[in-house]
């Protein structure tokens, strides 16, 4: 994994975050209302699953809420914070592509909207229905399907982002699928959804790409 700022990764990361979550503009109905699920406090990691090589994301897949997207990377903007997909019909899926890349050891950053203004649903819309064990898949640019399980799903004042949990070191391969949730005020949504998911297998071109 190639080393980065925790502190500015962080920093910029709840920044986007915040900022994501004041201005998509559609009433919530009762997939951004639902009563929050239950979650673990901390992750579990996945049993027996290695870390696999560098590799970027181009394609997510969350069977469980119909999620089949393409992604794209996510850099920087100039104020420093971290930039969300942009607000188009053909909603996308967003990789921070600081953080690692899906299967690599750490939790690796995937970003999406919840509402894309006129446009109306966004890709994470039902993020929040996600269940412990529901899977997800990470194609990678390599032709690896890097396969993770959700271990744990928190809906959080946008006021209170847990950066430690989401962004923390950790010495496995993780995944964070983040978007905004609770009621919509006028300054935005209230909430964001926390997705956390740990590696549990792969499927590889070849055995040397692990």
């Amino acid at each position: 994994m190639t080393p980065f700022s925790r502190r500015a990764f962080t920093t910029a990361a709840l920044a986007s975050l915040l900022t994501a979550c004041a201005g998509q503009g559609t009433t919530p109905d009762s997939s951004t209302t639902a009563p929050r699920p239950q979650s673990s406090p901390r992750p579990v990691p996945a049993e027996g699953a290695r870390p696999l090589a560098r590799s970027v994301p181009v394609r997510l897949l969350v069977p469980a809420i119909g999620v089949d997207t393409p992604v794209i990377r996510l850099g920087l903007a100039p104020d420093g914070t971290v930039r969300v997909p942009p607000v188009t019909a053909d909603d996308r899926a967003g990789w921070y592509r600081h953080s690692p890349t899906p299967g690599q050891t750490g939790p690796s950053v995937i970003l999406g909207h919840v509402s894309v203004g006129r446009y109306g649903d966004g890709v994470f819309r039902h993020l929040v229905r996600l269940r412990r064990g529901d899977r997800i898949v990470a194609r990678l640019e390599n032709g690896t399907a890097a396969e993770f399980a959700v271990t744990a799903v928190r809906t959080v004042p946008r006021t209170r982002f847990p950066v430690d949990d989401v962004y923390g070191n950790v010495d496995r391969p993780e995944l964070r699928l983040i978007t905004c949730g609770g009621a919509r005020t006028d300054d935005g949504y209230t909430d964001n959804v926390i997705v956390f998911a740990a590696l549990s297998g792969a499927d590889s071109p070849t055995s040397g790409e692990r």
